[in-house]
């Protein structure tokens, strides 16, 4: 069984609603009694998005889970079809739904279809805040720093977030 982080985000729709059901789906991956544990959820301005994008609504959750990298990854893809989620036109564009593999345990990945840890996270305070809440004492493959640490190093030009809700 593997420890594996998730990054959740949407800015189209019914953005709560979408997160919710992406949970929901995550949790059933899991073992029997497996706890799923999720941060606050966050509101950030959109990041590298076109200019026009609005704000998304971010979280995380830590899920443990026993199948292979790529059948989560398979899995991911597919909650993102059913709550949406269409083919890419533009880079970053708006979506119903964002459903990113953080790390899967201290596993290092790099394929055409998958990149562990996710390439970009150590830049990014909506994926660190919020993974802060619930793993902050997580140290990435790759990294020297703890996940809370990277977040307090952070040099980003990204605005602060905004808590909307510790349990949602």
């Amino acid at each position: 069984m593997a420890c594996v982080g998730i990054a959740l985000g949407s800015n189209m729709g019914n953005k709560l609603a979408h997160l919710r059901t992406a949970r929901e789906f995550l949790e059933q991956l899991q073992p029997r009694n497996a706890k799923l544990l999720y941060a606050p959820l966050f509101q950030s301005c959109p990041v590298d998005c076109p200019d026009d994008s609005p704000d998304f609504y971010n979280t995380a959750v830590e899920i443990i889970y026993e199948g292979t990298p790529e059948q989560l990854l398979a899995k991911t893809q597919e909650i993102e079809r059913q709550l949406g989620r269409l083919p890419k036109t533009k880079f970053n564009e708006p979506r119903p739904i964002d459903v990113d593999i953080l790390y899967y345990d201290d596993l290092v990945i790099h394929t055409e279809a998958l990149e562990l840890p996710h390439p970009r996270m150590a830049q990014r305070r909506f994926v660190l805040e919020p993974l802060s809440e619930i793993c902050p004492h997580r140290i990435l493959p790759n990294e020297t720093l703890t996940i809370l640490d990277l977040l307090e190093c952070l040099d980003s030009s990204e605005p602060p977030l905004r808590q909307l809700q510790t349990t949602w």
